[in-house]
């Protein structure tokens, strides 16, 4: 399938119904969250500790198997400005190599302040240091997921 820098374009390209994954891909480890079928409510689900490409694909692709995906949703990390950085060249290169190996697509989120949020919402819930650093990935990424299907929501009115 492709890979689609355009909001609308993925959107298009999705089937109607069916689970999406939202990953916060990392240098050591990618966060993995997956909504309902409906698309409102983003759940985290794993953090998956990077090793190489070939592996990782391979449980994101098992994941995606088993959930019956949809798509994906990858954090796209913009600078603050709104500019690409080298970490946004990275994701890219990511999404490309995957959509070599799946049917699905692609599509890309402004991740922002995922991992602050994530962060800030571990720290209301009086989370400890050890519990945050294994968790904060793919909370991060259901910050991530959640975003695009709020903002799905609001198109689908």
């Amino acid at each position: 399938m492709a890979v689609f820098t355009e909001t609308d374009a993925f959107l298009a390209a999705l089937a109607p119904s069916g689970a999406l994954a939202g990953l916060d891909l990392g240098e050591k480890t990618i966060g993995v969250a997956v909504s309902d079928l409906r698309r409102l409510v983003a759940t985290p689900l794993e953090t998956v500790k990077r090793k190489k490409f070939t592996l990782d694909a391979a449980r994101l692709l098992e994941i995606a198997k088993a959930r019956g995906l949809a798509g994906f949703v990858l954090g796209l990390p913009l600078n603050m400005d709104g500019s690409e950085g080298p970490r946004c060249q990275s994701t890219r290169a990511f999404a490309r190599n995957l959509s070599a190996l799946t049917e699905l697509p692609i599509g890309f989120w402004d991740e922002r302040l995922s991992t602050v949020a994530a962060e800030r919402a571990l720290l209301d819930f009086d989370t400890s240091r050890a519990k945050r650093a294994e968790v904060i990935d793919h909370v991060a990424a259901g910050f991530i997921l959640q975003g695009f299907l709020d903002r799905l929501a609001v198109m689908r009115r």
